[in-house]
C-alpha cells in the first residue's frame, strides 16, 4: 500500500511484495548460473565441434546476462525489505529497478530464442553439453512464461484511474475533494466486477434472477474495494495483525472488562433439550447436501454404500417423491437420515439463483414433518449468498419492518406442497432446518409458515448474520434456534461487519511499524513480541485502537442492518475442562449467546473450517456425548454439574 505505478498505471502489487518472489527467483537464478558456469568450465574443451563456437558464445553471454539479473534481483529484494506498508519512501527506487529488470528480459528472450534455434539445427557436440544447452533453453522459457503470467495476475483493470491517487494514504478516503473521484471509480469498478463475475459464472443460466444477482454482487464488491488502495498482500498482512490484536486484547483484558449477556434462567433450563434437537436435526440439514457431503464424510465406504442407488430405476418406492436431478442423492439421504423411501414426501435438487434444493420427510422418531434446505454448494448458491439485496415479506402478523435478505424463501415456499398431507398424522409438527445459506432460507420459510403452522420450529445451523430486520429477529426468538461453532465467519458476516472489518484493516495497517514480509512470515502463530507499531495505544485503550468498546458502525443506506435468526447456541472449543469430576477431556463449552456477540468478524485459522457441516456435526457429536457422560457422572457422584 499503495500499489506500484509503472508505465503510468497502478498495479495490484506493492513495492514491498517482491521479497518472497524475488528470493525465490534469486535462488533459482543462482543455481542456474552455477550450473551453467560449471558446464562451461568443465566442457569448454569439447566445444570444438561444428557449431561449437556459437554454443560457446551462447554460454558466455548467458553467464554474463544471468550475473546482471542476479545483481538486479538482489537489489530489488533488498529495497523491497525497507520501510513499512504505509511508508514506501525507503522503496522509492523500486520503479527504476523494475524498469531495469524488465529491460533485461529483452536480451533474455532474444538469447532463449537463439538457443532454441541452434538446438533445433541439431548442433553435433558432446552429449552432456547438448543436454545442458537444452535444459538452459527450457528453463529460460519457463521463467519468461512465469513472468508473463505474473504480469497478467497483477494487472489491475482500474489501474489507469487509480494511478494519480496511489500516492495518498488511508486518510484521503474522508477528504471532500475525493468524493467525485470515488463516485466515478465505483461506477467503473462495478462494471469491472460484473464482467469478472459473469466470466466466473459463465456456465450458469442468464435468467432475470441471475442478472439481478450479478448486478447486486458487483455493486457490493465495488462498494467495499474501490475506495481503498490496498493490494491483496496488504489485506493478508492486515488480517494477520487483526488476529494478533484480538489475541492481545483478550489475553490482557481484566475479567470484569468482559461484556457478557447472561441468558435468562428459562433458556438455561431448555439448553440440553435444544442441543439434543440440534444434534438430531443436523442429520437432515447434512442430508440435504446429497452425495458430495456424504462421500466426503465417508471417503472409504461412502461410494460403496450408495453406488447401487445411482443407477437404480424409479419404482413404486418413489411414488411419494417428486423433484428432479436425484441421481445418487437419494441413496446418501437415506444413509444419512436412517429413514426409508416411504418416509419422504418430496425431494428436489433443482438448483438456480434464489432457488435452493430441499427435501421434505416424515421423522417418526420426533413425530415431525422435516423440511431441510441445502446450503451453499454451487455457483448459483454463491451468487445468492453474495447478493446483498433485501426483500419485504408479506406476513400476517403485527411485526413492523418485515424485510430480510433475499435468499429465495418465497420461491421455496411456492415449491413446497404437502400434497400427501393425508398421510401425515395430525399430531406431527412442522420443523424446518438448514445449514449456512440453507439455514437462512429455512429461518425465513419458518417465519412465513408461522401463521399457518403455529407450532413450527426452525433449527438454523451456522446461519448468515445479515438475514433479518430487527423486528423479525425479535419475532423469531420464540420458534427459531440457531447454532454457531467457534469463530465461524458466516454468522458474523453482514454488510455492516464488512465495513467495520475494512476500517479496522486500514487502521491496523496504518499503525504498523514492521515490514510486510516479517508480518507474513510469522503467519497466524502466537508471537512473542507484538508487531503493532503503537502497542501503548492498545494497553491504554486509546479510542483510535478501541476494539471491544467501539460503537457499531452504520451500514450504507442501501444496505440496512440485518440480524441472525432466533436464539443462538454457541459452541466454543476450549480443550480440557474440569467442570465434570470424572470426565475432564470435554472440548467444547455450550451456552446461549446474544446476537451482539456476533457483531464483529473474528480473524483466526478456524474462521472458515468452523463453518463446514462435517466439522459442526463432529462438534455436536462430541458435545452431546460429553454432556451425557457428565450428567451420568454427576448423578452417580451426587455432585452438581456446572453447565457452560
Amino acid at each position: 500500500m499503495p500499489g506500484m505505478v509503472l508505465f503510468g498505471r497502478r498495479w495490484a502489487i506493492a513495492s514491498d511484495d517482491l521479497v518472497f518472489p524475488g528470493v525465490f527467483e534469486l535462488f533459482l537464478r543462482v543455481l542456474w548460473w552455477i550450473g551453467i558456469l560449471a558446464l562451461y568450465l568443465q566442457h569448454r574443451g569439447k566445444l570444438n565441434c561444428p557449431g561449437g563456437a556459437l554454443l560457446s558464445s551462447y554460454l558466455i553471454v548467458l553467464i554474463v546476462l544471468l550475473a546482471l539479473i542476479i545483481c538486479t534481483m538482489s537489489a530489488i529484494v533488498c529495497v523491497s525489505m525497507r520501510g513499512t506498508i504505509c511508508n514506501p519512501g525507503p522503496r522509492k527506487s523500486m520503479s527504476k529497478l523494475l524498469y531495469l529488470r524488465l529491460a533485461l528480459f529483452v536480451p533474455e528472450i532474444v538469447w532463449a530464442s537463439l538457443g532454441a534455434a541452434w538446438i533445433a539445427d541439431g548442433v553435433q557436440c558432446d552429449r552432456t553439453v547438448g543436454n545442458g544447452i537444452i535444459a538452459t533453453v527450457v528453463v529460460s522459457w519457463i521463467v519468461i512464461a512465469s513472468t508473463l503470467v505474473t504480469v497478467v495476475v497483477v494487472f489491475d483493470p482500474l489501474g489507469g484511474k487509480l494511478a494519480p491517487y496511489s500516492s495518498a494514504g488511508p486518510s484521503h478516503l474522508d477528504s471532500p475533494e475525493s468524493s467525485q473521484f470515488l463516485n466515478g471509480l465505483k461506477t467503473a469498478a462495478t462494471s469491472v466486477w460484473e464482467t469478472r463475475i459473469k466470466l466466473l459464472c459463465c456456465c450458469i443460466g442468464k435468467d432475470d434472477h441471475t442478472r439481478v444477482a450479478f448486478s447486486s454482487t458487483a455493486e457490493l464488491f465495488s462498494t467495499y474495494f474501490s475506495d481503498t488502495d490496498l493490494v491483496p498482500s496488504d489485506i493478508a498482512a492486515g488480517l494477520a495483525l487483526l488476529h494478533q490484536q484480538q489475541d492481545y486484547i483478550r489475553n490482557n483484558q481484566e475479567p470484569d472488562q468482559v461484556i457478557s449477556h447472561s441468558p435468562e434462567s428459562s433458556q438455561d433450563d431448555d439448553l440440553d433439550a435444544e442441543l439434543e434437537s440440534c444434534h438430531h436435526y443436523m442429520q437432515f440439514a447434512a442430508a440435504a447436501y446429497g452425495w458430495p457431503l456424504y462421500i466426503y464424510r465417508n471417503p472409504f465406504t461412502g461410494l460403496c454404500r450408495i453406488g447401487g442407488d445411482c443407477c437404480r430405476s424409479r419404482t413404486t418406492e418413489y411414488d411419494l417423491v417428486g423433484g428432479d436431478q436425484l441421481n445418487c442423492h437419494f441413496g446418501s439421504i437415506l444413509q444419512t437420515t436412517g429413514l426409508q423411501y416411504r418416509d419422504f414426501i418430496h425431494v428436489s435438487f433443482h438448483d438456480r439463483v434464489y432457488e435452493l434444493p430441499f427435501l421434505v420427510a416424515l421423522d417418526h422418531r420426533k413425530e415431525s414433518v422435516v423440511v431441510a434446505v441445502r446450503g451453499t454448494m454451487s455457483l448459483q448458491d454463491i451468487l445468492t449468498d453474495l447478493s446483498a439485496e433485501s426483500e419485504t415479506l408479506n406476513l400476517e402478523c403485527e411485526v413492523q419492518d418485515c424485510f430480510a435478505h433475499k435468499v429465495g424463501a418465497p420461491g421455496l415456499l411456492a415449491s413446497i406442497t404437502f400434497s400427501h398431507a393425508a398421510l401425515v398424522p395430525q399430531e406431527y409438527r412442522l420443523v424446518v432446518v438448514g445449514h449456512s445459506l440453507g439455514a437462512g432460507a429455512a429461518a425465513l420459510l419458518a417465519i412465513m409458515l408461522r401463521n399457518q403452522y403455529p407450532q413450527v420450529r426452525c433449527y438454523a445451523f451456522s446461519p448468515p448474520r445479515g438475514l433479518l430486520s430487527k423486528s423479525l429477529y425479535e419475532y423469531s426468538k420464540s420458534f427459531i434456534v440457531s447454532l454457531v461453532l467457534g469463530k465461524d465467519v458466516i454468522p458474523r458476516l453482514s454488510v455492516t461487519n464488512l465495513e467495520d472489518l475494512k476500517r479496522r484493516l486500514l487502521r491496523v495497517i496504518a499503525h504498523c511499524n514492521k515490514p510486510k514480509y516479517k508480518i507474513l512470515l510469522r503467519g497466524w502463530g502466537d508471537l512473542t513480541q507484538p508487531l503493532l507499531g503503537e502497542q501503548s495505544l492498545l494497553a491504554h485503550g486509546s479510542p483510535s485502537y478501541s476494539f471491544s468498546g467501539e460503537s457499531p458502525l452504520e451500514s450504507p443506506t442501501k444496505y440496512p442492518p440485518l440480524y441472525p435468526p432466533g436464539r443462538i447456541i454457541h459452541l466454543q472449543e476450549e480443550g480440557a475442562s474440569g467442570r465434570c469430576p470424572c470426565y475432564v477431556a470435554a472440548q467444547y463449552s455450550v451456552r446461549w449467546s446474544h446476537e451482539s456477540e456476533f457483531s464483529r468478524i473474528l480473524i483466526g485459522p478456524k474462521m472458515l473450517t468452523d463453518h463446514m457441516p462435517d466439522i459442526l456435526m463432529r462438534a455436536l457429536d462430541r458435545v452431546v456425548s460429553d454432556r451425557a457422560a457428565c450428567v451420568s457422572c454427576a448423578a452417580q457422584g451426587g455432585s452438581s454439574l456446572d453447565v457452560a
